[in-house]
């Protein structure tokens, strides 16, 4: 039975940890890639590689006829731009023997908009950064401002003045402000089982941050940030692999920044420490019951630094 990955693009790292949990299957399946860019690097790791139309080009029977000729039963998207294109077709692949590794509608909606999302974790009483589309509105010497929808690290400006933040502004799409907190910046990986329950979660220290992603990334028991991960992820009904962005400040307070519901390009770490989430995902996906698969944190902490790695063929 074999597995499509999404956007695969350079994720080299998460196309070899998806390899690794269908190998641990048993099922002898094939791993298949998909990108709208036919010379991503990403299909030279894959083992059948479909040059994908734009997802808003592709209708979900398409997708159904490729999965099915392909012998394909679950599907990993990478992207959020695609996460809403799945959940809002999430019951008919259901219904057509096809699972993904999606949160439903709702609960998208309210996490991929980042000011709904500060809105409805405010109103669950969560510690969330302050957000708004009025700079006004933010009591702050410095300010953070970023698209209010997509990836938080783009076109992002941080620690700017009002004056800059507004000048920035008027270059996004859709912005928001924030304010700018000086503090540690945290990774939360949490996996939501099928019945909306954590099954694990680990804190990574984002310890050198490079265009919005980590460079080098630690795990860190903490307690605290541990259970607000499950908390939120469980409170916002999400599923599969999730993070969550947090700011602690100089007085130890938390600042929950952003959601983003999908694997994070350092979120490999988590499963070096034992968050399975593409193993677990694969076995809910066959109907497995994953109660029977216990969370094994990784005793000592651990360390990822991510670096360029040439291939020769």
């Amino acid at each position: 039975m074999n597995v499509l990955i999404t956007s695969i693009s350079g994720k080299v790292p998460l196309i070899q940890l998806v390899k690794e949990a269908m190998n641990r299957l048993n099922k002898k399946g094939r791993l298949f890639g998909g990108d709208v860019n036919k010379q991503c690097i990403g299909q030279y790791f894959v083992d059948h590689f479909w040059h994908m139309p734009l997802i808003q080009e592709l209708s979900i029977n398409e997708i159904v006829e490729y999965c099915h000729s392909h012998n394909i039963f679950a599907i990993i998207p990478t992207r959020n731009d695609e996460l809403l294109y799945f959940a809002r077709n999430a019951r008919f692949l259901k219904n057509q023997g096809i699972k993904i590794m999606n949160s439903n509608l709702s609960s998208l909606e309210k996490t991929l908009n980042k000011l709904l999302f500060f809105k409805e974790g405010k109103k669950l009483g969560f510690p969330m950064i302050y957000s708004s589309k009025n700079v006004d509105a933010i009591c702050a010497d410095s300010f953070v401002v970023k698209e209010c929808f997509g990836s938080g690290s783009k076109n992002i400006a941080v620690n700017v003045s009002k004056e800059e933040a507004i000048c920035h502004s008027k270059l996004l799409t859709s912005p928001i402000y924030q304010p700018f907190i000086d503090g540690e910046e945290y990774s939360i990986d949490v996996y939501v089982d099928k019945n909306g329950k954590s099954k694990g979660v680990i804190v990574r220290k984002r310890v050198l941050v490079i265009d919005g992603e980590s460079q080098i990334t630690q795990t860190e028991r903490n307690l605290e940030l541990e259970e607000l991960g499950k908390k939120v992820a469980e409170s916002f009904e999400l599923y599969g692999h999730v993070m969550f962005q947090v700011i602690v400040d100089k007085k130890g307070i938390p600042h929950i920044v952003e959601c983003n519901p999908r694997f994070g390009g350092a979120s490999t770490l988590s499963v070096a420490a034992g968050l399975d989430s593409f193993y677990w995902f694969l076995l809910e996906s066959l109907g497995e019951n994953i109660a029977a698969y216990p969370f094994n944190r990784s005793v000592r902490e651990l360390t990822l630094i991510r670096h360029a790695k040439d291939m020769i063929i």
